[in-house]
Order: structure tokens, then C-alpha cells, then sequence
């Protein structure tokens, strides 16, 4: 059976993708929680070449890096791609788009489950990616005719913008009709819910993701345990 190594489901953006994936697809795995530290460097080096996360051992095998993870699931089952090729291609465009783009929205919404943060004087560069984003998520969904980004199926692509349903509901941000009301489905995913509860369960703090989360603005709630 796979084994799925991932950290904190407060703040692994990275983590959620490949884990959402294979919930969602009913693929088998053992999760492998490890939690962020400080340094974390060599705990992390232990199953993780990189010392990064997310971190795919399948028997001998280790795939890192959450992309290389989704195709490599891609060669063993069916579904994780559209099977369309026109959908095909736009879910590889949108979700490479995704894992190497939109810093800003990174940057200045970190991933935190639990908070809700009011942002202040967020840099203008945030208001450009806000709007791409909507853009490329009224393509999939209008192209393809809803309710996931390539049809009636949840596929890789979605897997890839789950985190960010998670930063807009986090940070409050605002997007056109179609693209909230995406958010909102990826967040009523009964994966989503599982993973969202067990973030608010974690009671460890981890100081750099707590610091990102205060450059841009303030903590208004926080639902996570104390």
C-alpha cells in the first residue's frame, strides 16, 4: 500500500493536494503525519529526499514533489486526469499553472485552516493573481460545464486549488459568483471536512507559519484548540 508523507493539515497546502486526491478517488494509502518544526531538516530527510512534503513511497519507490506524485498515480489509475483530452490539457495547464505561480497569494495568505485574518494593505499584486485566478476558473468551469473544473468529475486540477478554498475562507477573500461558489463545494467535500476538522484539532504551533500569517494582517478568530 502507498504511504502518504505529510505535515501539519493546519498549514501543508502541499500536503492536502495529493492526500484530497486519493481520498477522493478511493485510492488506498497510510497516512504519515509529521509535524513541522523549527528545522525539521533531517526528521524529514529520513522519508523525504528533499526534506519536503508531500512524499510518495510506493514499496521501493519515493516520488516527491506533489505534481510528480499526480502523475505518477496518473500511470496506475484511472481518473486522476479527464479523460477528454481538451480537459486534459486545460487541468495540466491549470494546475502546473498552480504550482508554480500565484506567490502572492501564497505569500501573503498562507495556508491556516482554523484563522480567520483580516488582511492589511495587501500588496497590489495580490488584486492581479485574485483575478487570474477567477479567470482561469471561469475557463474550466464555463469550457466544461461545472460543477469541478473539467465537468461533473473532481480530477487533479481540483485536487491542486483545494488549498485555495481553504485561503479564501481563511482570509475572506472575494471572487466573482461562479468561482465562490466553486470554493464552496470544494469545501463541503466530506475529504475537505475530514481534513479541515482534524486541522482544528492540532494543538501544536509552529512559530514561522504562525509569523507569515501576521505580516499582512491579524488574526480576528481562531477556531483551532489551544
Amino acid at each position: 500500500m502507498y504511504q502518504l508523507f505529510i505535515a501539519n493539515k493546519n498549514y501543508s497546502s502541499w500536503s492536502l493536494r495529493p492526500w484530497l486526491l486519493m481520498q477522493q478517488l478511493s485510492i488506498p494509502f497510510d497516512e504519515k503525519l509529521q509535524h513541522f518544526q523549527v528545522d525539521n531538516y533531517d526528521n524529514f530527510r529520513q522519508f523525504s529526499p528533499t526534506a519536503t512534503v508531500p512524499c510518495l513511497h510506493d514499496g521501493d519507490t519515493v516520488v516527491w514533489e506533489s505534481l510528480a506524485i499526480v502523475e505518477y498515480l496518473a500511470e496506475r489509475h484511472v481518473g486522476v486526469w479527464p479523460a477528454d483530452p481538451l480537459a486534459r490539457n486545460y487541468a495540466r495547464c491549470a494546475a502546473s499553472e498552480m504550482h508554480a505561480g500565484f506567490k502572492t497569494l501564497r505569500n501573503v495568505c498562507t495556508m491556516n485552516c482554523g484563522a480567520r485574518v483580516q488582511l492589511h494593505n495587501p500588496p497590489a499584486a495580490l488584486a492581479k493573481e485574485l483575478a487570474r485566478l477567477d479567470e482561469l476558473w471561469q475557463q474550466g468551469l464555463n469550457q466544461f460545464g461545472g460543477p469541478f473544473l473539467t465537468g461533473t468529475a473532481f480530477t487533479a486540477v481540483d485536487a491542486f486549488f483545494a488549498p485555495v478554498a481553504f485561503r479564501v475562507q481563511s482570509f475572506g477573500l472575494k471572487l466573482g459568483n461562479n468561482a465562490m461558489a466553486y470554493v464552496q463545494l470544494l469545501l463541503q467535500l466530506p475529504a475537505m471536512q475530514a481534513w479541515y476538522k482534524a486541522a482544528l484539532l492540532e494543538s501544536w504551533r509552529e512559530p514561522g507559519h504562525e509569523a507569515e500569517m501576521g505580516l499582512y494582517g491579524s488574526i480576528v478568530k481562531d477556531y483551532r484548540q489551544s
